[in-house]
């Protein structure tokens, strides 16, 4: 169940940044309006990804173990470039968030709640 709370957390977090992009697309400058705008829509189908795969972790679904480690392998790269150029705290969070929640979804527990076992 932490590893499917952990999820729903990212979504969160995720959602938050997309309501902060569309204040940025809303108050911005207009000069790079197209690409601020795929990048919010990216953003929102990547809550609503993140949403089904947290639910479907949580109803115990088979496959929705593999879309989950995936998730958190783009937030391992994700704090991994952050690491790099910055807030480093905030790379390091997001790598560790990635490894804590896809080591709980791989964990006996989990492969037996899923019937993979």
């Amino acid at each position: 169940m932490w590893a499917v709370r952990l999820l729903f957390l990212e979504c969160a977090a995720l959602a938050g940044l997309t309501f902060w992009l569309v204040v940025l697309d809303v108050t911005g400058d207009s000069a790079h309006l197209g690409v601020a705008v795929a990048l919010t829509v990216f953003a929102a189908l990547g809550v609503a990804a993140i949403f089904f795969v947290a639910r479907g972790l949580a109803r115990r679904t088979r496959g929705a173990r593999g879309p989950a480690i995936v998730v958190q392998l783009f937030t391992i790269a994700t704090g991994g470039f952050l690491v790099q150029v910055g807030p480093l705290w905030l790379g390091v969070v997001l790598i560790l968030l990635g490894v804590l929640t896809a080591l709980l979804i791989v964990l006996p527990s989990s492969t037996r709640a899923l019937g993979i076992d």
